[in-house]
Protein backbone atom coordinates (compact mmCIF):
# COMPACT_ATOMS: atom_id res chain seq x y z
CA UNK A 1 0.00 0.00 0.00
CA UNK A 2 1.53 3.30 -1.08
CA UNK A 3 0.98 6.62 0.64
CA UNK A 4 -1.80 8.70 -0.92
CA UNK A 5 -1.63 12.45 -1.30
CA UNK A 6 -3.88 12.79 1.75
CA UNK A 7 -1.05 11.36 3.89
CA UNK A 8 1.21 14.33 3.12
CA UNK A 9 1.19 17.84 4.55
CA UNK A 10 3.12 20.88 3.41
CA UNK A 11 5.74 22.38 5.69
CA UNK A 12 8.16 25.05 4.57
CA UNK A 13 7.30 24.43 0.95
CA UNK A 14 8.01 20.68 1.24
CA UNK A 15 5.58 17.79 1.27
CA UNK A 16 6.20 15.77 4.44
CA UNK A 17 4.64 12.69 5.99
CA UNK A 18 4.34 11.36 9.54
CA UNK A 19 6.77 8.55 10.27
CA UNK A 20 4.03 6.06 11.19
CA UNK A 21 2.25 6.71 7.88
CA UNK A 22 5.52 6.45 5.98
CA UNK A 23 6.27 3.04 7.47
CA UNK A 24 2.71 1.91 6.75
CA UNK A 25 3.08 2.93 3.11
CA UNK A 26 6.25 0.84 2.86
CA UNK A 27 4.59 -2.35 4.08
CA UNK A 28 5.48 -2.45 7.77
CA UNK A 29 1.95 -3.04 9.00
CA UNK A 30 -1.04 -1.06 10.17
CA UNK A 31 -0.62 2.41 11.66
CA UNK A 32 -0.90 0.88 15.14
CA UNK A 33 1.80 -1.69 14.33
CA UNK A 34 4.06 1.01 12.89
CA UNK A 35 3.54 3.21 15.96
CA UNK A 36 4.61 0.28 18.14
CA UNK A 37 7.77 -0.28 16.06
CA UNK A 38 8.72 3.37 16.45
CA UNK A 39 7.89 3.58 20.18
CA UNK A 40 10.05 0.53 20.89
CA UNK A 41 13.11 2.17 19.35
CA UNK A 42 13.29 -0.18 16.39
CA UNK A 43 13.36 2.56 13.74
CA UNK A 44 16.07 4.99 12.64
CA UNK A 45 15.72 7.72 10.03
CA UNK A 46 18.82 8.86 8.16
CA UNK A 47 20.98 7.19 10.80
CA UNK A 48 19.26 8.57 13.92
CA UNK A 49 16.77 6.82 16.20
CA UNK A 50 13.29 8.32 16.21
CA UNK A 51 10.67 7.32 18.78
CA UNK A 52 8.02 9.87 17.74
CA UNK A 53 5.41 8.35 15.39
CA UNK A 54 4.17 11.85 14.50
CA UNK A 55 7.58 13.16 13.47
CA UNK A 56 7.40 14.44 9.89
CA UNK A 57 9.92 13.80 7.13
CA UNK A 58 10.25 14.60 3.47
CA UNK A 59 10.24 11.11 1.93
CA UNK A 60 12.16 11.75 -1.28
CA UNK A 61 15.67 10.35 -0.94
CA UNK A 62 14.94 9.22 2.61
CA UNK A 63 16.48 6.07 4.05
CA UNK A 64 15.35 4.39 7.26
CA UNK A 65 16.04 1.19 9.16
CA UNK A 66 13.72 -1.22 10.90
CA UNK A 67 15.49 -3.66 13.23
CA UNK A 68 18.79 -2.66 11.64
CA UNK A 69 17.74 -3.39 8.05
CA UNK A 70 18.20 -0.42 5.72
CA UNK A 71 15.28 0.56 3.49
CA UNK A 72 15.05 3.35 0.92
CA UNK A 73 11.69 5.08 0.66
CA UNK A 74 9.93 4.15 -2.58
CA UNK A 75 6.63 5.77 -3.49
CA UNK A 76 6.20 2.88 -5.93
CA UNK A 77 8.21 -0.31 -5.85
CA UNK A 78 9.87 -1.74 -8.97
CA UNK A 79 11.88 -4.94 -8.51
CA UNK A 80 13.68 -7.58 -10.54
CA UNK A 81 14.15 -11.12 -9.28
CA UNK A 82 16.20 -13.96 -10.71
CA UNK A 83 13.60 -16.72 -10.43
CA UNK A 84 14.89 -20.19 -9.58
CA UNK A 85 13.09 -23.33 -10.66
CA UNK A 86 10.50 -24.84 -8.33
CA UNK A 87 8.45 -21.72 -7.51
CA UNK A 88 4.98 -20.77 -8.67
CA UNK A 89 4.05 -17.16 -9.49
CA UNK A 90 1.06 -17.25 -7.19
CA UNK A 91 0.10 -16.25 -3.66
CA UNK A 92 -1.77 -19.55 -3.45
CA UNK A 93 0.50 -22.09 -5.13
CA UNK A 94 -0.52 -25.66 -5.81
CA UNK A 95 2.34 -28.15 -5.58
CA UNK A 96 5.32 -25.82 -5.25
CA UNK A 97 6.45 -22.90 -3.09
CA UNK A 98 5.18 -19.39 -3.80
CA UNK A 99 7.62 -17.02 -5.51
CA UNK A 100 6.60 -14.40 -2.94
CA UNK A 101 8.48 -16.16 -0.13
CA UNK A 102 11.68 -14.99 -1.84
CA UNK A 103 10.76 -11.34 -1.20
CA UNK A 104 10.97 -9.53 2.15
CA UNK A 105 7.68 -9.39 4.01
CA UNK A 106 7.26 -5.57 3.75
CA UNK A 107 7.36 -5.75 -0.04
CA UNK A 108 4.66 -8.43 -0.08
CA UNK A 109 2.56 -6.55 2.48
CA UNK A 110 2.67 -3.35 0.45
CA UNK A 111 1.19 -5.30 -2.45
CA UNK A 112 3.88 -5.93 -5.05
CA UNK A 113 2.73 -8.33 -7.75
CA UNK A 114 4.59 -10.35 -10.34
CA UNK A 115 4.48 -8.71 -13.75
CA UNK A 116 3.40 -11.68 -15.82
CA UNK A 117 4.45 -15.21 -14.96
CA UNK A 118 7.11 -17.84 -15.45
CA UNK A 119 6.25 -21.53 -15.17
CA UNK A 120 7.42 -23.23 -11.98
CA UNK A 121 10.21 -25.02 -13.87
CA UNK A 122 11.31 -21.86 -15.75
CA UNK A 123 14.02 -19.56 -14.46
CA UNK A 124 15.28 -16.03 -15.00
CA UNK A 125 14.05 -12.46 -15.06
CA UNK A 126 10.80 -11.72 -13.25
CA UNK A 127 9.56 -8.21 -12.47
CA UNK A 128 7.46 -7.09 -9.49
CA UNK A 129 5.69 -3.81 -8.75
CA UNK A 130 2.76 -2.21 -6.94
CA UNK A 131 2.20 0.12 -9.90
CA UNK A 132 -0.94 -1.04 -11.71
CA UNK A 133 -0.22 1.00 -14.83
CA UNK A 134 3.23 -0.59 -15.10
CA UNK A 135 1.75 -4.08 -14.81
CA UNK A 136 -0.71 -3.29 -17.60
CA UNK A 137 2.00 -1.81 -19.82
CA UNK A 138 4.18 -4.93 -19.56
CA UNK A 139 1.48 -7.60 -19.71
CA UNK A 140 -1.06 -6.28 -22.21
CA UNK A 141 -0.89 -8.28 -25.47
CA UNK A 142 -1.31 -5.03 -27.38
CA UNK A 143 1.95 -3.58 -26.04
CA UNK A 144 4.12 -6.22 -27.78
CA UNK A 145 6.90 -6.02 -25.18
CA UNK A 146 9.84 -8.14 -26.38
CA UNK A 147 11.07 -10.87 -24.02
CA UNK A 148 14.17 -12.96 -24.64
CA UNK A 149 14.44 -16.61 -23.61
CA UNK A 150 17.21 -19.16 -23.74
CA UNK A 151 15.91 -22.65 -24.43
CA UNK A 152 17.58 -26.02 -24.06
CA UNK A 153 15.83 -28.60 -26.22
CA UNK A 154 15.57 -32.36 -25.93
CA UNK A 155 16.48 -33.03 -29.57
CA UNK A 156 18.89 -31.44 -32.00
CA UNK A 157 17.70 -28.16 -33.50
CA UNK A 158 17.74 -28.08 -37.29
CA UNK A 159 17.27 -25.30 -39.83
CA UNK A 160 13.67 -26.32 -40.47
CA UNK A 161 12.75 -25.81 -36.80
CA UNK A 162 14.37 -22.37 -36.70
CA UNK A 163 12.55 -21.42 -39.90
CA UNK A 164 9.25 -22.65 -38.47
CA UNK A 165 9.70 -20.62 -35.27
CA UNK A 166 10.44 -17.51 -37.30
CA UNK A 167 7.79 -18.14 -39.95
CA UNK A 168 4.87 -18.76 -37.62
CA UNK A 169 3.24 -21.85 -36.12
CA UNK A 170 -0.38 -22.91 -35.83
CA UNK A 171 -1.09 -23.47 -32.15
CA UNK A 172 -4.17 -24.89 -30.46
CA UNK A 173 -6.62 -22.17 -29.37
CA UNK A 174 -4.74 -19.46 -31.27
CA UNK A 175 -6.60 -17.72 -34.08
CA UNK A 176 -3.53 -17.01 -36.18
CA UNK A 177 0.03 -18.32 -36.51
CA UNK A 178 2.47 -17.30 -33.75
CA UNK A 179 6.02 -16.37 -34.75
CA UNK A 180 9.20 -15.49 -32.88
CA UNK A 181 10.57 -11.99 -33.46
CA UNK A 182 14.09 -13.46 -33.49
CA UNK A 183 15.55 -16.94 -33.18
CA UNK A 184 19.22 -17.80 -32.87
CA UNK A 185 20.64 -21.32 -32.65
CA UNK A 186 23.42 -21.14 -30.05
CA UNK A 187 24.44 -24.80 -30.21
CA UNK A 188 23.00 -28.13 -31.28
CA UNK A 189 20.33 -28.05 -28.55
CA UNK A 190 20.22 -24.40 -27.47
CA UNK A 191 18.09 -21.58 -28.87
CA UNK A 192 17.65 -17.93 -28.04
CA UNK A 193 14.10 -16.79 -28.79
CA UNK A 194 12.53 -13.33 -28.71
CA UNK A 195 8.74 -13.18 -28.35
CA UNK A 196 6.33 -10.29 -27.91
CA UNK A 197 3.41 -12.35 -26.58
CA UNK A 198 3.12 -13.73 -23.07
CA UNK A 199 0.58 -16.50 -23.41
CA UNK A 200 0.34 -19.67 -21.34
CA UNK A 201 3.25 -22.10 -21.98
CA UNK A 202 3.89 -20.24 -25.24
CA UNK A 203 7.59 -21.10 -25.67
CA UNK A 204 6.96 -24.76 -24.89
CA UNK A 205 4.00 -24.90 -27.27
CA UNK A 206 5.93 -23.23 -30.07
CA UNK A 207 8.96 -25.48 -29.74
CA UNK A 208 6.70 -28.55 -29.62
CA UNK A 209 4.85 -27.40 -32.75
CA UNK A 210 8.21 -26.99 -34.49
CA UNK A 211 9.01 -30.64 -33.74
CA UNK A 212 11.13 -30.47 -30.60
CA UNK A 213 10.68 -30.24 -26.82
CA UNK A 214 11.80 -27.75 -24.17
CA UNK A 215 14.04 -29.22 -21.49
CA UNK A 216 14.81 -25.93 -19.74
CA UNK A 217 13.67 -22.34 -20.16
CA UNK A 218 15.41 -19.21 -18.90
CA UNK A 219 14.25 -15.61 -19.44
CA UNK A 220 17.20 -13.34 -20.14
CA UNK A 221 15.65 -9.96 -20.84
CA UNK A 222 12.53 -7.83 -21.01
CA UNK A 223 12.67 -4.85 -23.34
CA UNK A 224 16.25 -3.60 -23.19
CA UNK A 225 16.81 -4.70 -19.59
CA UNK A 226 19.02 -7.77 -19.34
CA UNK A 227 19.09 -9.88 -16.19
CA UNK A 228 22.31 -8.83 -14.40
CA UNK A 229 24.77 -11.77 -14.26
CA UNK A 230 25.62 -10.85 -10.66
CA UNK A 231 22.02 -11.33 -9.50
CA UNK A 232 22.05 -14.85 -8.06
CA UNK A 233 19.09 -17.22 -8.42
CA UNK A 234 16.54 -16.32 -5.75
CA UNK A 235 17.95 -12.81 -5.25
CA UNK A 236 16.11 -9.56 -5.97
CA UNK A 237 17.07 -5.93 -6.62
CA UNK A 238 15.44 -2.51 -6.75
CA UNK A 239 15.10 -1.14 -10.27
CA UNK A 240 16.62 2.30 -10.73
CA UNK A 241 15.34 4.93 -13.15
CA UNK A 242 18.01 3.85 -15.62
CA UNK A 243 16.70 0.26 -15.43
CA UNK A 244 13.14 1.44 -16.08
CA UNK A 245 14.43 3.35 -19.10
CA UNK A 246 16.04 0.16 -20.41
CA UNK A 247 12.81 -1.77 -19.95
CA UNK A 248 11.05 0.71 -22.21
CA UNK A 249 13.61 0.28 -24.99
CA UNK A 250 13.76 -2.32 -27.71
CA UNK A 251 15.69 -5.45 -26.87
CA UNK A 252 19.17 -5.88 -28.41
CA UNK A 253 19.28 -8.06 -31.52
CA UNK A 254 19.07 -11.52 -29.96
CA UNK A 255 19.89 -13.19 -33.28
CA UNK A 256 23.50 -12.06 -32.73
CA UNK A 257 25.48 -14.92 -31.15
CA UNK A 258 27.52 -12.32 -29.28
CA UNK A 259 24.38 -10.92 -27.67
CA UNK A 260 25.04 -10.30 -23.95
CA UNK A 261 23.65 -12.89 -21.55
Amino acid sequence: MTAGLGSFVEKGGLLVIELERLLQSQGFGSRAECRALIARGRVTVDGSFCDDPSACFSPEGLSFTVDGVLWPYRRLAYLALNKPAGYECSHRPGQHASIYILLPSPLVKRGVQAVGRLDQDATGLLLFTDDGAFIHAYTSPRKLVPKVYEVVTRHLVDDAQVAALLGGLELHRETKPVAAVACCRLSERRLRLTLTLGKYHLVKRMVAAAGNRVESLHRLAIGGFILPPALAPGAWMWLAESDLDLLARRVPDSSDKNWPA
